[in-house]
């Protein structure tokens, strides 16, 4: 099978198209990204001389772009997208045109050509929050109710992809995942900015209170639950996909990266203003997709975590290089 994945210079699409590649040995990735701050083709020198890999630098918002390569393969799997919270909130056009009218031009394409598979790798943030302190979480029965203009774009796309997939018999999967981190994360994101701060002598950032609670899910476990979804799941369903059984707040987070970098708390963190619609608490049931489908996270949160800590700390050479470029957005 010939996969387009979209977004595959990003985070995810890197670690994933890597993934892929070492564990289906029969098929083929057609990377297409537009390389954005956010894409890194020095994340994927692994396969880049791999015959079963190609990369087409395109535009998902752009029809005759998508049209061609989308006329080349069997499926697609769809991580394309503007995904950072704080940009969204200084330029959310951006996120309506890439996340939305992206979304819609690639099912277009989808549908001309009777793509056999499209995956659609979405966010638990189209949920909204969660009260801290409690017990609820995130399910595929959640109603949407997302509170930031990322957040609006992604739940919009959902419907999108649901749509086309009812109106059109296309045959889509979604999986609702949360906070991802590991290898190949940009220090924009708040994992991977905490530890190359702490790396570089500065201080860890922490918003408000530093009591907001995300549901973490190490990319690769992530990787391993749409290779599950995409093999198995019948047309048409939603799977939430988390990493946490416990809530553990972002100040903890803190305390733990500070911990396993043997630095002195009290000399590492900075408390800063808090930004705004900041969601209180994520946590994700990820039951459906353990009992119907057989995942669970490979390791806990504190295992992914110092293996995190330990790969940004064994490859500056990967982010000092983007990292000025990544803390403009914050000044």
């Amino acid at each position: 099978m010939k996969i387009l994945v979209t977004g595959g210079a990003g985070f995810i699409g890197s670690n994933f198209i890597q993934y892929w590649l070492d564990n289906n040995p029969n098929d083929e990735i057609l990377n297409f990204d537009l390389l954005t701050y956010a894409g890194h083709l020095e994340s994927l020198k692994k396969v880049e001389n791999n015959p079963r890999y190609s990369f087409v630098k395109g535009d998902i918002t752009d029809a005759v772009a998508v049209d061609n390569v989308v006329s080349k393969v069997d499926a697609i799997i769809h991580f394309a997208a503007e995904s950072h919270v704080d940009r969204s909130i200084l330029d959310p056009l951006i996120f309506t045109k890439t996340n939305i009218f992206g979304t819609q031009i690639l099912l277009e394409a989808a549908k001309k050509y009777a793509i056999k598979k499209f995956h659609h790798v979405s966010t638990d943030e189209v949920f909204g929050a969660l009260p801290l302190n409690s017990d609820t979480k995130f399910s595929e029965q959640t109603c949407y109710d997302p509170h930031s203009p990322y957040a609006a774009s992604k739940a919009s796309s959902d419907h999108i992809v649901r749509a086309y997939h009812d109106t059109f018999q296309i045959p889509v999967t979604i999986t609702n995942c949360s906070n991802n981190f590991g290898p190949f994360q940009d220090p924009e994101k708040f994992l991977p900015r905490m530890i190359s701060n702490l790396l570089t002598g500065q201080k860890v950032k922490v918003y408000g209170d530093g009591k907001y609670v995300r549901d973490w899910l190490h990319v690769f476990d992530h990787c391993r639950a749409i290779e599950m979804v995409f093999k198995n799941a019948i047309s048409g369903s939603t799977y939430c996909v988390g990493g946490m059984s416990e809530d553990v707040n972002n100040l903890e987070v803190a305390q733990k990266v500070i911990k396993i970098l043997g630095k002195d708390e009290k000399d590492s963190i900075e408390f800063v203003t808090d930004r705004p619609g900041h969601d209180r608490r994520y946590a994700v049931d990820w039951t459906k997709i353990n009992k119907d489908l057989g995942w669970k996270p490979e390791h806990d949160f504190d295992t992914w975590l110092e293996k995190t800590v330990i790969w940004y700390k064994e490859n500056e050479d990967w982010w000092k290089s983007i990292k000025e470029q990544s803390e403009s957005i914050y000044k």
